[in-house]
């Protein structure tokens, strides 16, 4: 067996592994994620073939993100995925390292050093899209000021994924909250291989952030339900989209090896729970 980086034809093919667990992901997120960092994503090979993958991408100077950790099922129990993670591990170099979760695991992300700070709950359902006259598509020149909320949302900057991630696609669209002095908010939708999901959401209120939610739901009509990851650092919006008949269908937990960055009441909703 060997470890190497990996390619985005294997990327590709690891976002159909993801699909195969029923994580749904984009369908058009492959490009976004390698524009995060294409040196953070990680293969084991048995013969030439992939049987195990992984992400760890560097956001910034002092911050990771791990995700798409998977081993094929025939391969689980042997070790080959904790040799793989250790591996991938150490491309963070002294970055802290988040990470989300399910339950199952988060014993075993414990013993790598990683401390659970919080829950990512998925509210799925059908909503009414409602236009508001404050709500715009994005322009190039909002990206700017786009990068700036996001980093003050998460609390570190993530350009290169950002600026990928808001880009106007087939199956993905960015909204703007505008306000008299610029944008005060934004969210991206994207066509998943279920429903669309709605993320980030970032916002100054979850009342705002359910706007844009509404607003968001009528650019992919008749495509299935949406779906919003709501983190419990910011549960108003949970509430909202309960009371608007949404149901809690997955849920993770947040996680971080190292000084975890400071939650704020802007972030509604993670972009993914692969890249955070």
């Amino acid at each position: 067996m060997t470890i190497r980086k990996m390619t985005p034809a294997e990327l590709a093919l690891v976002l159909d592994w993801a699909a195969g667990e029923g994580w749904n992901p984009g369908l058009e997120d492959g490009p976004a994620f390698w524009a995060a960092d294409p040196d953070g994503f990680f293969v084991t090979l048995r013969d030439g073939a992939p049987i195990a993958a992984i992400s760890v991408v560097n956001l910034d100077p002092g911050f990771a993100f791990l995700g798409l950790y998977i081993c094929r099922p025939e391969w689980r129990g042997q070790g080959i995925g904790m040799a793989l993670w250790q591996h991938a591990l150490r491309h963070a170099g002294n970055r802290t390292i988040g990470l989300d979760g399910v339950a199952a695991q988060q014993a075993n992300y414990a013993k790598s050093g990683f401390a659970r700070t919080g829950a990512t709950r998925r509210l799925e359902g059908t909503l009414d899209a409602q236009d508001s006259a404050d709500i715009r598509m994005m322009t190039p020149t909002d990206l700017p000021a786009l990068l700036a909320l996001d980093e003050r949302a998460n609390g570190y900057a993530r350009p290169a994924f950002l600026s990928a991630w808001v880009q106007p696609l087939e199956t993905r669209r960015t909204l703007v909250l505008h306000a008299p002095d610029g944008p005060a908010g934004f969210a991206t939708i994207r066509r998943c291989r279920s429903g669309s999901k709605i993320g980030p959401i970032v916002a100054p209120d979850a009342a705002a952030a359910l706007r844009l939610i509404r607003a968001a739901a009528g650019l992919f009509p008749d495509t299935g339900p949406v779906i919003v990851d709501v983190p419990d650092s910011n549960t108003a919006l949970g509430h909202l989209l309960a009371e608007a008949g949404m149901v809690e269908t997955f849920a993770t937990a947040r996680m971080y090896k190292g000084a975890p960055p400071p939650a704020t009441a802007l972030l509604h909703a993670p972009a993914t729970l692969e890249l955070g």
